[in-house]
Protein backbone atom coordinates (compact mmCIF):
# COMPACT_ATOMS: atom_id res chain seq x y z
CA UNK A 1 0.00 0.00 0.00
CA UNK A 2 1.35 3.91 -1.05
CA UNK A 3 2.10 5.87 1.54
CA UNK A 4 0.48 9.25 1.80
CA UNK A 5 1.98 12.16 1.34
CA UNK A 6 3.68 14.48 3.50
CA UNK A 7 1.21 17.02 2.28
CA UNK A 8 -1.45 14.71 2.94
CA UNK A 9 -0.57 13.53 6.57
CA UNK A 10 -0.26 17.32 7.75
CA UNK A 11 -3.59 18.16 6.56
CA UNK A 12 -4.97 15.26 8.28
CA UNK A 13 -2.62 16.24 11.25
CA UNK A 14 -4.04 20.03 11.27
CA UNK A 15 -7.72 19.04 10.48
CA UNK A 16 -7.99 16.78 13.42
CA UNK A 17 -6.04 19.06 16.01
CA UNK A 18 -8.65 22.38 14.81
CA UNK A 19 -11.64 19.80 15.48
CA UNK A 20 -9.92 18.46 18.70
CA UNK A 21 -9.53 21.95 19.90
CA UNK A 22 -13.10 23.09 18.46
CA UNK A 23 -14.75 20.58 20.59
CA UNK A 24 -13.22 21.11 23.81
CA UNK A 25 -12.67 24.68 23.94
CA UNK A 26 -15.31 26.26 21.37
CA UNK A 27 -18.72 27.01 22.95
CA UNK A 28 -20.65 24.85 20.67
CA UNK A 29 -23.11 23.80 23.00
CA UNK A 30 -21.83 19.75 22.73
CA UNK A 31 -23.41 17.49 25.04
CA UNK A 32 -20.72 17.04 28.44
CA UNK A 33 -19.89 13.28 27.13
CA UNK A 34 -18.91 14.47 23.51
CA UNK A 35 -16.78 17.37 24.68
CA UNK A 36 -14.70 14.45 26.62
CA UNK A 37 -14.69 11.74 24.64
CA UNK A 38 -15.27 13.33 21.15
CA UNK A 39 -12.24 15.37 22.27
CA UNK A 40 -10.36 12.12 23.39
CA UNK A 41 -10.52 10.39 20.38
CA UNK A 42 -9.32 13.65 17.86
CA UNK A 43 -6.47 13.82 20.20
CA UNK A 44 -5.66 10.13 19.56
CA UNK A 45 -6.39 9.72 16.13
CA UNK A 46 -3.54 12.78 16.11
CA UNK A 47 -1.37 10.49 17.38
CA UNK A 48 -2.56 7.95 14.79
CA UNK A 49 -1.76 10.83 12.09
CA UNK A 50 1.78 11.17 13.36
CA UNK A 51 2.88 7.82 13.67
CA UNK A 52 1.57 6.58 10.17
CA UNK A 53 3.80 9.81 9.06
CA UNK A 54 6.88 9.02 11.05
CA UNK A 55 6.09 5.03 9.81
CA UNK A 56 4.99 5.69 6.44
CA UNK A 57 6.06 2.14 5.23
CA UNK A 58 4.90 -0.08 8.05
CA UNK A 59 1.91 -2.16 7.71
CA UNK A 60 -1.39 -0.27 8.75
CA UNK A 61 -2.20 -2.63 11.41
CA UNK A 62 1.57 -2.56 13.59
CA UNK A 63 0.80 1.78 13.03
CA UNK A 64 -2.03 1.17 14.56
CA UNK A 65 -1.11 -0.97 17.49
CA UNK A 66 2.07 1.36 17.92
CA UNK A 67 0.29 4.60 18.32
CA UNK A 68 -2.34 2.38 20.71
CA UNK A 69 0.14 1.71 22.77
CA UNK A 70 1.64 5.53 22.76
CA UNK A 71 -1.90 6.79 23.28
CA UNK A 72 -2.25 4.27 26.57
CA UNK A 73 1.66 5.13 27.59
CA UNK A 74 0.37 8.77 28.04
CA UNK A 75 -2.96 7.96 29.59
CA UNK A 76 -0.88 5.48 32.44
CA UNK A 77 1.53 8.23 32.46
CA UNK A 78 -1.39 10.44 34.09
CA UNK A 79 -1.15 8.21 37.11
CA UNK A 80 2.59 9.47 38.08
CA UNK A 81 2.88 12.68 40.32
CA UNK A 82 5.32 15.34 40.82
CA UNK A 83 5.00 18.91 41.97
CA UNK A 84 6.44 19.82 38.44
CA UNK A 85 4.66 17.13 36.36
CA UNK A 86 1.35 17.92 38.49
CA UNK A 87 1.90 22.15 37.98
CA UNK A 88 2.84 21.42 34.27
CA UNK A 89 -0.84 19.25 33.41
CA UNK A 90 -2.43 22.48 35.09
CA UNK A 91 -1.35 24.67 32.47
CA UNK A 92 -3.10 24.95 28.67
CA UNK A 93 -0.32 22.76 26.96
CA UNK A 94 0.04 20.40 29.73
CA UNK A 95 -4.22 19.68 29.39
CA UNK A 96 -3.89 18.93 26.09
CA UNK A 97 -0.57 17.01 25.68
CA UNK A 98 -1.14 15.21 28.51
CA UNK A 99 -4.55 15.51 30.30
CA UNK A 100 -4.46 15.82 34.20
CA UNK A 101 -6.74 12.62 34.96
CA UNK A 102 -6.30 8.88 34.25
CA UNK A 103 -9.43 6.82 33.00
CA UNK A 104 -9.90 3.53 31.42
CA UNK A 105 -12.78 5.26 29.55
CA UNK A 106 -10.37 7.59 27.69
CA UNK A 107 -8.05 4.02 27.12
CA UNK A 108 -10.91 2.58 25.28
CA UNK A 109 -11.92 5.81 23.55
CA UNK A 110 -8.10 6.44 22.23
CA UNK A 111 -8.32 2.12 20.67
CA UNK A 112 -11.72 3.04 19.01
CA UNK A 113 -10.87 6.27 17.38
CA UNK A 114 -7.25 5.17 16.36
CA UNK A 115 -9.15 1.92 14.70
CA UNK A 116 -11.24 4.38 12.84
CA UNK A 117 -8.56 6.53 12.13
CA UNK A 118 -6.82 3.33 10.54
CA UNK A 119 -9.98 2.28 8.36
CA UNK A 120 -10.06 5.89 7.41
CA UNK A 121 -5.91 5.87 6.52
CA UNK A 122 -6.93 2.53 4.30
CA UNK A 123 -9.51 3.89 2.27
CA UNK A 124 -7.59 7.16 1.45
CA UNK A 125 -4.42 4.97 0.33
CA UNK A 126 -6.51 2.61 -1.43
CA UNK A 127 -8.30 5.52 -3.50
CA UNK A 128 -4.73 6.34 -5.29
Amino acid sequence: MKPRTLRSSLALFLVTVMAGLAVRMAPLGLPAVVVKYGGSMLWAAMIYWIVSAALARWRLAVVGLVAGAIATGVEFFKLYHSPGMDAFRLTLPGMIVLGRFFSVWDIVAYWVAIGLAAWFDERIRLTK
